[in-house]
């Protein structure tokens, strides 16, 4: 055989015959995917907030963490604004002394820092004892030096200079400790709704399942079980309009079955008995009996779900880089306050000290790294999502990162660039031999294998009620064919390598066999007892969308090579029709592996596109390794990006995709540095000397959350980004 694919859907049948218990809900980090936790906090190495890896449905959807922030935002947002009111106003009302408004201020800003920004000091705290510098550090050095300084200028305001005295009394800023932390809660509510836009594909895919199904018991009576309940080889009834439950397969019944929500397959596929189903695809206008063979977290649909929060929570190479960046800008930015605070103290007007600590406050605030921590996250999780809701799954951001720069595609032929349903065509037999008998003993050694071609002679053998035969000491060679013995008679059945491994010639009819080839038919080889004794030809039609994909491919500069472990001239026969200029026939897997590093050696960047057991190599050894989702388990394992349909126009929507995202990431990344090289030095006071402005530590966090919402709306636009 040129390669020995199976027809399975995703994941290899399991031993098991019971849907595995629901695992624990698991936590991660959005800007740390490595961090994993058993239940909800904060992140040890950047504090943000602990998302579920795997978003839940069913009962409540609330997120108790936004619940939290949103309860201390609320209860505190007023005595924010009291003290706001008394530090700009607080002058004029005659009645109150300056000291007792200092103390007013303090009991209306301790529940603020100290209860609602609580958890924001801890987490500052704990960015220290990490060892890990990052937001958290800056907002708790921030909001803690102006509280703590306001305290005691008015626990103790005899322990100031004279230079501190402003107005009555010792300057105090309560109401920027305040508003940092009011503002500090707003941002993560805003940020928390935004990043939870980016998990609404997953969410989406896991609202298709159905929640219940009906089970066909051994005394034929039905009763509706929940999903959880239905085991591997139950019997189920999936009446019209209803959703197939699980992955299994047809018993009884035709009927169309609408499977775009999971493969982009716009038309209904026909089902009838044999045929597969995929569990949340939805059954149209007839009724069918199915087995059940994959349930739970083995579904076609929760290995999909798997896949695509794998790939949101994987890190981009581009954001190791911002991480690094972000560490030691943190360590920059205490440097760069600190300087600001004795640059002013010893330099500035009076009262110097006064307003250095003000701008060393906004310093830290306005430098918060979280816009730089967020921006190729962000992106990530969204062109994931958005690429899943297309039937292209990206196994993590590499994939994506790389899949822009690739100038070459390696295609193999069956089942990529092909339909991979060959149907028989005809048996040609050498002297001595019938074609039916040919045919027969084909079918008898093919009969427990599931590849394209080898099901196409079984099928045929079947139609022509041949008798078979029980076949012994099989073996497969991956890539080339099979042997064994039927009877007392060694079979072997392949291509051209198999033959010339087997000693056998096949001059006698190599002449038909390339007549064939031109016109495009496969052509196996079979030979008994080390004597050639026909072959027979299976035609592969090319998929309609394939030519097009190509086409796009070719525009935009990307190379594009056939490798195939079909004889050459039936490779070159599809080639001619396809425009493919260069051609590699009758390859094994380890062809095609040096094939990949032959070119990657050449300094190429290499996509290699497959669906076989044959193509695992080539697949894994390439920069991004692309298998059809109509292909085998192992294909799909081995290769970062997988689609579903089995278009190849699903390359040309992943390459735009990938430009997109790091575009956008690039753009992310941009805004965030350009912010804060503008930011700091503005809210160091570089501009006091010549306009007399100075940022006020309340607009210094306005303005960082600002920052971080304005990098994840960037991100959200990849949703409304062509395919």
């Amino acid at each position: 055989m040129p390669d020995l694919n199976s027809d399975a859907l995703l994941l290899p049948k399991p031993a098991e015959t019971q849907a595995p218990a629901p695992a624990a809900v698991v936590y991660t980090c959005p800007m740390h995917p490595e961090v994993r936790r058993d239940g909800p906090g904060s992140c040890p190495r950047c504090g943000m907030t602990l998302e579920p890896l795997m978003p839940q449905t069913g009962g409540s959807e609330a997120d108790p963490a936004l619940a939290t922030l949103q309860r201390h935002f609320w209860w505190t947002v007023p005595l924010t604004l009291a003290v706001a009111t008394l530090a700009m106003f607080g002058h004029r009302f005659g009645w109150m002394a300056m000291a007792s408004q200092s103390w007013l201020e303090l009991a209306l800003t301790a529940p603020v820092v100290w209860w609602a920004g609580r958890a924001f000091l801890v987490k500052g705290v704990q960015s220290v004892v990490h060892r890990s510098p990052n937001m958290w550090t800056l907002i708790s050095l921030g909001s803690g030096a102006a509280f703590l300084y306001s305290v005691a200028a008015t626990v103790a305001p005899e322990a100031f200079p004279a230079s501190f005295v402003s107005m009555g009394r010792v300057s105090v800023y309560f109401e920027a400790a305040a508003v940092i932390i009011s503002l500090t809660l707003l941002g993560q509510i805003l940020e928390l709704k935004a990043r939870s836009r980016t998990s609404a594909a997953i969410r989406s895919l896991l609202s298709l399942a159905p929640t219940t199904a009906r089970r066909i018991n051994a005394d034929r009576s039905e009763q509706d079980v929940s999903l959880t309940d239905v085991h591997v080889g139950d019997m189920l009834r999936v009446r019209p309009g209803e959703k197939v439950p699980v992955d299994g397969v047809v018993l009884e019944g035709n009927s169309p079955v609408d499977e775009s929500t999971l493969t982009g397959e716009p038309l209904p596929v026909g089902k009838r008995a044999g045929a597969p189903l995929i569990g949340a695809t939805l059954n149209t206008t007839g009724a069918l009996i199915m087995r059940a063979e994959r349930v739970g977290e083995q579904t076609m649909l929760s290995r999909i779900v798997q896949l695509v929060a794998m790939a949101q929570r994987s890190k981009a190479p581009m954001q190791r880089m911002a991480d690094q960046v972000a560490r030691w800008f943190v360590m920059a930015v205490v440097a760069a306050s600190a300087l600001t605070f004795v640059s002013w103290g010893v330099f500035g007007p009076s009262p110097s000290w006064v307003y250095g600590l003000v701008n060393a406050v906004a310093v830290l605030i306005i430098a918060c790294p979280c816009a730089l921590g967020l921006a190729t996250p962000m992106s990530i999780m969204v062109a994931t999502g958005k690429a899943a809701g297309q039937g292209i799954l990206f196994r993590d951001a590499a994939a994506i990162e790389r899949f822009r720069e690739v100038d070459v595609l390696i295609v193999d032929k069956t089942g990529t660039l092909t339909a991979g349903k060959p149907v028989f065509d005809r048996a040609i037999p050498a002297q001595g031999f019938d074609a039916d008998e040919v045919l027969r003993l084909a079918a008898s050694l093919d009969q427990g294998s599931e590849h394209p071609l080898a099901r196409a002679i079984f099928d045929a053998a079947r139609a022509r009620d041949l008798a078979l035969e029980t076949v012994a000491d099989f073996e497969s060679a991956t890539g080339t064919g099979v042997t064994g013995r039927l009877g007392t008679r060694t079979v072997a059945l392949g291509n051209t390598a198999a033959m010339q491994q087997a000693g056998v010639s096949v001059e006698a009819l190599l002449t038909q066999a390339e007549a064939l080839r031109t016109e495009g038919a496969s052509v196996v080889y079979l030979a008994i007892d080390g004597r050639l004794a026909g072959f027979l030809a299976v035609a592969d039609p090319v998929k309609p969308s394939t030519l097009e994909a190509l086409s796009a491919l070719k525009a935009a500069g990307v190379r594009v090579i056939m490798a195939t472990g079909d004889g050459l001239t039936t490779a070159n026969a599809v080639a001619s029709r396809l425009g493919i200029e260069e051609v590699h026939g009758e390859v094994t897997p380890a062809d095609k592996l040096a094939l990949v590093q032959r070119l990657q050696k050449e300094g190429q960047v290499v996509a290699m596109a497959g669906d076989g057991i044959n193509d695992a190599p080539a697949l894994a050894q390439a920069d991004v390794g692309v298998a059809m989702g109509t292909g085998t388990d192992v294909a799909m394992n081995s290769a970062p990006v997988t689609l579903l349909k089995g278009d190849l126009r699903g390359i040309v929507k992943a390459r735009r995709l990938s430009q997109a995202t790091i575009a956008n990431m690039k753009q992310n990344l941009g805004f965030a540095f350009v912010y804060n090289v503008l930011g700091v030095p503005l809210a160091a006071g570089i501009l006091y000397p010549f306009t007399g402005w100075l940022l006020s530590p309340m607009i210094a966090a306005l303005a960082m959350s600002l920052s971080s919402l304005s990098v994840i709306g960037n991100a959200l636009r990849l949703w409304s980004k062509p395919p």
